[in-house]
Formats: structure tokens, C-alpha cells, sequence
């Protein structure tokens, strides 16, 4: 029967098998658990690939004078100091020991004539700090821990869709969804349970997040009772491509600027100088999209709505060698040699600040048992991300959550018992499509999302459109009920399209609200009627909870940060 579910134990499960995901695994299993890791795509098939330009660490291996506490100092810049602090210590000091860690079990660095780990230079980072691999090295992240993970041994679920966590009590026991083949539903129960499922770029019409960016793991934590974080914090990548139209959006690395190119309008004009004189075209993201978009706004765009993003005046050989999924990305979609001319780019959306509100020491949510890190876990990146801290990131949070994870399953007891109501809730949810006969079509719905958030809760933003927006979004709400399937649920992707739009539209709500409340421009967050920092609100987060009616957002001081981190941030 379809209807029954087949069940797996374990202590750990991982849901997601991303780069936070692998290294949590690795970690939890190291430490003695038996690990399970679900993914929705196929193993190799996660969006670190696409993070193409490096990973942050204070190697110092090409500006001696970088240290921990400098890339401590810009990382809390670059996030306008609400980030977690003790996160961002642990993440500078940590990250190198991570990338070594990385080269050991097999990473192929680009390197320097001293056969160093090549470094270069990426935006609001004050040193040369990213180590790369050409502008691939997500996917040589990715491979490395598939093949450290292989030996490792955790069980690895493809092409699985979890949609609900389980609790026993307070306690989250496993999660429960069904393989996206054949609709049959699954159970995992688990002692411990990591979310690294990323992000909810989908949510957005040009993102640069593939199909699985629908914020399934952050929503079963919020609909489990899990607080979040920063949910207005959404960081627009200044270069995306822009054309062709079936391209748009497609990431286009800061590694192009790191290595030389440069911003223009169409007047020719190298504007970035206007906007920040110091760092110029390798500002913060946050300040280069927003200058991208303005030039736009005031009729200096590139003729199909960007910017111009040139490095031809740089060696073909240079070009190739450095950048060479750069080279081959443009020339095969959009027929343009980027070592002969400029090409065309647009802010895109990219990763979320926000998310699942962890311990920094653990990776530990607000409910026992539960565990994030990643994309999926807010804190570390603040208002706005570093370019190159996301690599590092998933090194040094998915190994600290897998350890901790395994050293609370240890004290978990037996298996977890299985919660019928749960489940047949569940069920009732992921069958209602077929049943409702409501009309409405999970694509359509799903575009007008993708409208709504690109409109209404853009890169700049106001009152009256946020709430517009937030309305909208709550009749979309209202419209999901009567989402309508046909077939079976074998191989039916508009099946799956009705409960990632249920995701969306859970997070999107908590997004505007959020960002309603935050009344100040900080980082990713930019209102025009607000256009100023409030110092009192740099002082707080802001913190989700699901409750009955939708998302109740509070603001949440912020811990002091001690004398002698404080000090770092004086330093020039």
C-alpha cells in the first residue's frame, strides 16, 4: 500500500548533503554515531557548487599581515555587527585548521611558485584570503567530503523529500516525507537531528539557487516550534548573468572582480569609484548590487538591465587559467568570450543571512534534539555575507553540529518512539492536492510568489510596498489551500511543487514581517524610508516564531561583545 511508510533508524540524521551537510556527517560518524544523510537531489547535486570563488581563511600566505582577528573584524563589519560574535570568533580562528583539514583528505588548491594554497582578493575582505580552485572550488569541496564521506560511513537517502520533523515531546526523534520516485512515504527516526538543507532563493524570480532552494529544512524547523533569525536579511549577489532570459540569474563570481574585472554603466563609466572610493568594485556585496540596481533606476544600465562586468583587458591565458567556468559559462549561454569583451551582470538573489537560530558553540536550536548549520543556520554572516565565508562556514559549523549531535545521541537512549498523530497529519497535507479539487496550480502559484517577493521585498524597500507585499503573500496563503494535483504521485513534480510553495509561503511571510519591523538600512535590508542606521536597532535581532495566526517577530538584544573582541573592530 502507498500509504504505508517504510522506517529507518539512526542516531544521527542529516538532512542535506550539501557541504555542511557531508561535513556534519563525517564529523558525527567520527565520533562514533551511526549517521544518516537524506538529500532531495542526488549526492554531488547541492548548491555549494555553486559558491565558485573561494573560501575565506587568515592563511597569510600572500599578505603576511592577515590574521584571525582581522578576518574577525571584517567579517562583523560586513554583517553591521549583528552577527553572532562568539560565531564569528569561532569561525575566523577555526577556518584555516578547516581548509588544511580540507587539503589532507585530498583537495587540489590552485597554488603559488612557492607551493603556498593560492589566496585572492574578494570583496570587504582587507587581505588576499580566499583559497580556490580556479572559480570551481565548491565543487572541489563538494567532491573532497563525497570521498572523505565514503570512507566515513554514514548511509546516504537520494532523491528523498523530508516535509515534516518529528518531536517526542519537546524532543524533535526523526523526520518524516516520502522518495520523490514513487510518493512512497518514509520515516527516519533519529536521536539527533541536523538541518543543511540551505536556503529559499527559489522564492525569488532571479535567483541563483536551483530548483532545491525552497527552505524545506528551515521551514520544519520554524513548523516544529524552532526560532529564527534575520529572516529579512536576504543578500542579492551583485552579478548575475543577465542574458539571455532562460540564464538569468545564473551566478557570475566575485572571483571576476578578485582577479581584476571591473564595473562599468553604459556610459562607460567605472561608477563603483563613485560609490565606494576605497574598496571600489570590490565593496561589499550589499553596496554593489545596490549601486548596480541605481544605475539602472537612473538610465545607465547595460542594454538588457545590468551593469557591465569587464576582465578582457587582462591575458586570455590569465583569463582561462583563473577563471575557467567563467569562460566556458559565458561563451556556451550567452555566446560572449569574456576575454575579448565585457559581459553583462545583475544583482541575483543568493543566500540568506537568516535562518534557524543556533548555539554557536554547537550548532543547537531552541528545540532538544534539533541542530543546524550552513546556509540553514542564521548568526554567523549578520546583515550581509562576506563573499567566500559560506565555504568556510559549512566547514567549521557542519563539523562542530556533527560532533555535538553524536554527543547528544550518545546520552538519547533507545530509539525514539513514532508518533501516529504526526503522521497522518502529515500525510493528510501531502495528499490534500489530489483531493481538494480547488483549482489552483502549484506553478502559477509558485511564479506569483516569485513576483510578489521580487516586487514587494526587493533590494530596496518601504513601508507601504513591504505591506503590500505581506498582503499579497497572506492571500497566496489563503489560495495554497486549494492547490490542485493530478495523477498519481509517481515521477509528479507538480506534487512536489505543492508542498515546497507551502514552504515558501510560511518563510516569505516571516520575511516581510521581519523586515516590516526592522525600520533602519542595514546590510542586505535597505529602506527608503529608513535610509539610515538606527544605532538602537543595531543593538537587536529579530527572531521568528510560528505561531497559530502566522509569524510573531520579536526583537532580541544582543549579547555584548567582550572588550578585547571590541578592541579588534577599532584596529585599522
Amino acid at each position: 500500500m502507498l500509504d504505508r511508510y517504510e522506517v529507518h533508524d539512526h542516531d544521527v540524521l542529516v538532512i542535506g548533503a550539501g557541504g555542511a551537510g557531508l561535513r556534519a556527517a563525517i564529523a558525527a560518524a567520527e565520533a562514533g554515531a551511526d549517521v544518516g544523510v537524506v538529500c532531495k537531489s542526488l549526492l554531488g547535486k547541492a548548491h555549494t557548487v555553486m559558491a565558485e570563488g573561494g573560501m575565506a581563511a587568515s592563511l597569510a600566505n600572500l599578505d603576511a599581515e592577515d590574521s584571525w582577528q582581522v578576518h574577525f573584524a571584517d567579517t562583523m563589519r560586513g554583517g553591521q555587527l549583528i552577527n553572532s560574535w562568539r560565531m564569528v570568533e569561532l569561525f575566523a580562528k577555526e577556518a584555516p585548521d578547516r581548509v588544511f583539514e580540507l587539503e589532507r583528505w585530498g583537495a587540489l588548491f590552485d597554488r603559488t611558485k612557492q607551493g603556498l594554497i593560492m589566496q585572492r582578493a574578494f570583496g570587504a575582505h582587507t587581505y588576499r584570503r580566499l583559497c580556490h580552485v580556479g572559480d570551481r572550488t565548491g565543487l572541489e569541496l563538494i567532491r573532497t567530503l563525497q570521498d572523505k564521506s565514503v570512507h566515513s560511513g554514514p548511509k546516504v537517502y537520494m532523491e528523498c523529500t523530508l516535509t515534516r520533523l518529528l518531536k517526542d515531546g519537546n524532543r524533535v526523534s526523526g523526520a518524516f516525507g516520502y522518495w520523490r520516485d514513487d510518493g512512497r512515504f518514509v520515516v527516519f527516526r533519529a536521536k539527533a537531528v541536523i538541518i543543511a538543507t540551505g536556503g529559499w532563493g527559489r522564492m525569488y524570480k532571479v535567483t541563483s539557487n536551483s530548483w532545491e532552494g525552497t527552505g524545506d529544512g528551515i521551514c520544519m524547523a520554524y513548523d516544529a516550534g524552532a526560532e529564527l533569525r534575520d529572516t529579512e536579511m536576504v543578500q542579492f549577489h551583485p552579478t548575475g548573468m543577465v542574458w539571455p532570459p532562460g540564464v538569468r540569474g545564473i551566478l557570475v563570481t566575485e572571483g571576476v572582480r578578485g582577479e581584476g574585472g571591473i564595473l562599468k554603466n553604459s556610459e562607460g563609466e567605472r561608477f563603483m569609484l563613485r560609490y565606494d572610493p576605497v574598496k571600489k568594485d570590490l565593496s561589499s556585496r550589499d553596496v554593489v548590487a545596490r549601486s548596480i540596481n541605481r544605475e539602472v533606476l537612473e538610465g545607465r544600465g547595460s542594454e538588457h538591465g545590468g551593469a557591465y562586468l569587464d576582465i578582457s583587458d587582462q591575458p586570455a591565458e590569465f583569463i582561462k587559467g583563473k577563471l575557467p567556468s567563467m569562460y566556458e559559462q559565458f561563451l556556451t549561454l550567452a555566446d560572449v568570450d569574456i576575454t575579448k569583451g565585457p559581459m553583462e551582470v545583475a544583482p541575483t538573489v543568493h543566500y540568506a543571512m537568516g535562518g534557524i537560530h543556533v548555539e554557536p558553540e554547537t550548532g543547537a536550536s531552541s528545540l532538544p534534539g534539533l541542530y543546524a548549520a550552513g546556509e540553514a543556520a542564521a548568526g554567523l554572516h549578520g546583515a550581509n555575507r562576506l563573499g567566500g565565508n559560506s565555504l568556510t562556514d559549512l566547514l567549521v559549523f557542519g563539523k562542530r553540529a556533527g560532533e555535538a549531535a553524536a554527543e547528544f545521541a550518545r546520552g538519547g537512549g533507545g530509539p525514539n518512539g513514532i508518533d501516529e498523530a504526526q503522521i497522518d497529519e502529515e500525510k493528510a497535507l501531502l495528499l490534500k492536492p489530489f483531493e481538494s479539487g480547488g483549482g489552483e496550480n502549484p506553478f502559477l502559484l509558485h511564479q506569483e510568489l516569485q513576483a510578489v517577493m521580487s516586487d514587494h521585498v526587493g533590494i530596496t524597500r518601504d513601508e507601504e510596498t513591504l505591506q503590500q507585499g505581506l498582503d499579497k503573500v497572506l492571500a497566496l496563503q489563503q489560495r495554497a489551500e486549494n492547490l490542485d494535483v493530478q495523477g498519481s504521485r509517481m515521477f509528479n513534480p507538480g506534487w512536489h511543487m505543492a508542498r515546497d510553495d507551502i514552504f515558501m509561503l510560511t518563510l516569505a511571510e516571516a520575511v516581510i514581517r521581519a523586515a516590516l519591523l526592522r525600520r533602519e538600512s542595514r546590510g542586505a535590508h535597505f529602506r527608503t524610508d529608513y535610509p539610515e542606521k538606527d544605532p538602537e536597532l543595531g543593538k537587536v535581532n529579530t527572531v521568528a516564531v510560528k505561531i497559530e495566526s502566522g509569524a510573531e517577530i520579536k526583537q532580541r538584544p544582543i549579547v555584548p561583545m567582550p572588550p578585547e573582541l571590541a578592541a579588534l573592530l577599532e584596529a585599522k
